[in-house]
């Protein structure tokens, strides 16, 4: 048996030192005899016991440099290599849709999708020639709180002038086309038949309208089949006229520039775009209370279910405790309350997680799984007591201080390359951040006690005033809101002195069909 294993345990520790090398752990040598059987490999395993764990990552020094004509830019200066991310991040997602035309689901996400497709100057396969000859990357993409832009290009002048030429002439001057909307609106169909098969993302589809009811978060990003039908040039130059300017947008720069230059660059860009007015503050959604469940029938022998209710915005002082909070409860793997109660103690389910979106206007707090349908009923009966336990128990100090250095050392992924410094530096820029947000994290994460979470934790999330939607077979509503009551009795859970104001319906839209929805992801911090 042990010579069969050799082989197998050979090829194992050779892939290893070729990965290594790869990583450049050791600097390979020229004239190093690349033979196999001297087992080269072992001297690089032993290497490993050199590295060192508590090694201290810094984070990059961000410059908010004084643009004269006041649109906020962070630069990040790069050397190790000769390029430049560009990102404008402007406040137009689909949460705006609806200033242009009421009803008007989509708007941002058509725009973002037509930005590219050619000027009156220049036609799409034009457009794609200039960023292809200069090596240049070239995106737009739709959020609900975002519309951005994204450039990479060499730091040569020869190569950047011209992709930064043709960016700003598409940001200015996309003629949208009859016929790149009706392609767009063909490609949405095939999207849609899609959709219809993908009970995970029919149930976000349905929680968010659900939850929202008549809030500019309510719809997916993408809109609806019916209002993108609406869609022509002309709204959609309106949406740009408006939204897609330089008092609208921030500007994030990473890369082979003095912070001189940087400055040059983004006055540039800025000067170049129509001047325009900041979007207006989004209303406050109205808070449900009590719990709401919603059936989708699906067929499938597999249950999906989905909690959540309206969490903070981006704004709140408690928003580092609910990310430790969250990744306690749900955000960290098999360490995590949902994971031990549902898989690795019952069985219920391959994976459980939670999530805060936090944004302009509040959020969702929410968490998700899947299970059998015979299940279905005790699981969910588990999932919120387990809820409830979270919510009202003591903070454990320990899985406290284990969950604070887990997230201390995933935080240097956040500025591990240009694009992901530059994507985090969009994101600062656009809900407000200081520019020692990076710097300054370890202490503020060191900071937060048990105490701090835990009064983070009662004051915003709430078991009892919880939305359910459920995508499965057949459902016994009436069954759940019973089991979902006593927990909450049996917890003997203290409800708030002041009931929450009643929301309002939500909109006979909700059987419209929805477009396909790009991923609602950008770059968290």
């Amino acid at each position: 048996m042990r010579h069969h294993l050799r082989p197998f345990l050979l090829i194992f520790i050779l892939s290893f030192a070729s990965a290594v090398h790869a990583e450049n752990y050791l600097d390979p040598q020229p004239d190093q005899n690349d033979n196999p059987s001297q087992l080269q490999s072992i001297p690089l395993l032993q290497s490993l016991k050199n590295l060192n764990p508590q090694r201290e990552f810094q984070a990059p020094y961000i410059h908010d440099l004084n643009n004269r004509y006041q649109v906020r830019t962070l630069f990040v200066e790069t050397q190790d290599l000769p390029m430049v991310d560009i990102q404008l991040t402007f406040n137009a997602g689909s949460a705006r849709d609806q200033e242009i035309t009421k009803g008007l689901y989509g708007l941002s996400s058509m725009a973002a999708r037509l930005m590219r497709e050619g000027t009156d100057r220049y036609s799409a396969n034009q457009v794609a020639a200039i960023f292809d000859q200069t090596g240049a990357q070239f995106s737009v993409q739709a959020y609900r709180d975002m519309f951005v832009v994204r450039l990479r290009t060499l730091s040569d002048p020869n190569k950047l002038e011209p992709a930064l030429g043709m960016m700003m002439e598409v940001l200015k001057n996309a003629s949208f086309k009859p016929s790149s909307i009706n392609l767009a609106l063909s490609n949405t169909q095939v999207g849609q038949k899609q959709l219809q098969e993908n009970p995970s993302r029919l149930m976000d589809i349905r929680f968010y309208r659900t939850l929202y009811g008549q809030h500019p978060y309510a719809e997916p990003i993408s809109g609806t089949q019916g209002s993108t039908k609406k869609i022509n040039a002309e709204l959609l130059k309106q949406f740009r006229d408006q939204f897609l300017v330089a008092q609208n947008m921030n500007i994030a720069i990473t890369g082979k520039l003095s912070p001189k230059q940087a400055l040059e660059l983004s006055e540039r860009i800025a000067g170049n775009l129509t001047q325009g007015q900041k979007a207006a503050a989004l209303p406050q959604p109205e808070i449900k209370s009590g719990f709401e469940v919603v059936h989708l029938p699906y067929n499938s022998s597999q249950a999906h279910i989905t909690f959540g209710h309206i969490g903070p915005s981006r704004f709140t002082e408690d928003r580092l405790a609910l990310e430790v909070a969250n990744r306690m409860f749900g955000g960290s793997g098999f360490n995590a309350v949902l994971m031990q109660e549902l898989r690795v103690k019952r069985g219920f389910s391959y994976g459980a997680y939670s999530s805060f979106s936090f944004s302009q206007a509040p959020g969702v707090f929410s968490f998700k799984y899947s299970t059998r349908q015979d299940q279905l009923l005790e699981s969910i009966q588990v999932a919120h007591q387990a809820f409830i336990n979270f919510v009202s128990q003591p903070i454990d100090t320990q899985r406290l201080e284990e969950t604070k250095a887990g997230m201390l050392r995933a935080f240097p992924n956040n500025y591990s390359s240009n694009a992901t410094i530059n994507a985090l530096l969009g994101n600062m820029g656009f809900y407000r951040e200081q520019n020692d947000y990076l710097s300054s994290y370890p202490k503020r994460l060191a900071r937060i006690s048990a105490k701090d979470v835990q009064n983070a934790i009662r004051k915003h999330l709430h078991p009892d005033r919880l939305t359910l939607v459920v995508v499965n077979k057949e459902l016994d509503k009436d069954a759940l809101k019973m089991r979902l009551e006593q927990n909450l009795m049996d917890a003997n859970f203290n409800l708030p002195a002041n009931p929450v104001p009643k929301a309002s319906p939500p909109r006979a839209v909700a059987a419209d069909a929805p477009a396909e929805t790009p991923a609602d992801r950008p770059a968290s911090i």
